[in-house]
């Protein structure tokens, strides 16, 4: 079997796109409509295709490799229900060889989180995703059940079991519309459920006509967003809390690859595998232009490795425009996702975030270099003020120097 040249990650959909709840902005919903005509009993991942991608994504790795994460989304994955997740384990433990490490992480709205479910993390080390959009009015705006009824205490409720029994959790918050007018509620309120581990994505959806939907956070929005939500950050809890957009532009001022994908300068390496197997280059695009195949009929090395993938994830740079070539911020940005440039009529397909990302690299530039400067130093990243050189409000006579008025939000 060939070994894929650079490492790949799969989402696994074991129940496609079902779900218990109708959050407006869903971009996985509709994706039912690829598979017409079959009852929700049969959106389901049988136990057969479970055991032919358990054994495929353990068996393509490096020598090398110690370790191979499982992702498991939707949809809602806890639909399947515990005893699918018990097979999962069994499988993983028939198919891993000795030393190698396996380790499942878990999206899910976090509704459906029972106590069995959350013993179940916690024995088994479940790295858990729990989506929720903020304070209970900007989650509710966009997050309903099918009845339209809303959905944020169901969620604080399967938070709060697995808090109960000490399930590691990260918050995964959408910044649409709504709630982008209030970061600092927002974060406010994250940090205050006590997981440290937070991620922004921005809402960006795209109409028939190709422009950016009502609930998509503008532009300007989204660095403003992140600006004031960055000097909260730096300001009280750099080491504490870790925001994994942060993390990741720390890293790309070191000079380290972009540790997720929007940032990266090509893509292609994390895929999407249905229910039924079929594989697509990305879940963004799980669409019949971007199938690659099927696990159960093509090995999943030729599929990671197939120049139609590559094609795929080297596009991301080729197809760049003039005005993101010219960009000075290039480096950190490298034209974001695909999936949010918007052109036509003549125009250069541009990210609908572009002005968003400018403000916030020209805001945080400074400070991130600092942090990088600290860690290279041997310092954590909170005491970055020894190293501030560029920035307002500091002696920038040499590393360690005074600070003079910090500023405040």
């Amino acid at each position: 079997m060939n070994k894929p040249f650079l490492p790949f990650h799969i989402l696994a959909k074991p129940i496609g796109a079902l779900c218990n709840l109708r959050c407006e902005y869903c971009y996985y919903l509709e994706k039912n409509k690829l598979y017409p005509g079959r009852k929700a009993s049969r959106l389901r991942m049988t136990d057969q295709m479970l055991e032919t991608l358990i054994q495929s994504v353990i068996q393509l790795r490096f020598p090398w490799q110690k370790e191979v994460r499982f992702s498991w989304q939707g949809g809602e994955p806890s639909l399947m229900g515990l005893p699918f997740f018990k097979k999962v384990l069994a499988l993983q433990k028939t198919y891993a060889p000795r030393g190698l490490n396996v380790y499942n992480e878990f999206q899910t709205n976090g509704t459906l989180v029972s106590d069995d479910f959350a013993r179940f993390f916690h024995d088994h080390s479940f790295l858990i995703g729990v989506s929720i959009d903020g304070p209970e009015k900007l989650h509710d705006r966009f997050r309903r059940d099918a009845s339209g009824r809303a959905s944020f205490r169901a969620v604080m409720r399967g938070i709060e079991r697995l808090d109960r029994h000490e399930v590691e959790y990260n918050l995964l918050t959408v910044v649409h519309a709504h709630n982008s007018r209030h970061p600092e509620d927002v974060y406010r309120f994250l940090v205050s459920l006590g997981s440290p581990f937070i991620q922004f994505i921005p809402l960006v959806e795209k109409e028939a006509d190709g422009t950016a939907s009502p609930r998509s956070v503008e532009g300007e929005a989204w660095g403003n967003f992140l600006n004031r939500i960055f000097h909260l950050w730096r300001l009280h809890d750099v080491g504490t809390v870790f925001v994994q957009y942060f993390d990741t532009i720390l890293g790309l001022s070191m000079g380290l690859p972009s540790a997720v994908c929007v940032h990266a300068k090509e893509c292609g390496r994390a895929l999407a595998v249905e229910h039924n197997g079929d594989l697509y280059s990305c879940d963004h695009y799980v669409d019949p232009e971007h199938k690659l195949g099927n696990i159960r009929e093509t090995s999943l090395s030729s599929m990671v490795e197939s120049e139609k993938q590559r094609s795929f994830g080297e596009k991301k740079y080729t197809a760049l425009s003039s005005t993101c070539r010219r960009c000075e911020f290039l480096h950190l940005c490298n034209g974001g996702c695909p999936k949010d440039r918007i052109g036509g009529n003549g125009r250069e397909e541009i990210n609908w975030l572009c002005l968003g990302y400018k403000a916030f690299f020209k805001e945080s530039s400074p400070y991130f270099s600092a942090m990088a400067d600290a860690l290279l130093h041997r310092f954590p990243a909170s005491e970055y003020r020894r190293f501030m050189k560029t920035c307002r409000g500091y002696d920038r006579s040499a590393p360690g120097g005074t600070a003079l008025t910090e500023r405040r939000e």
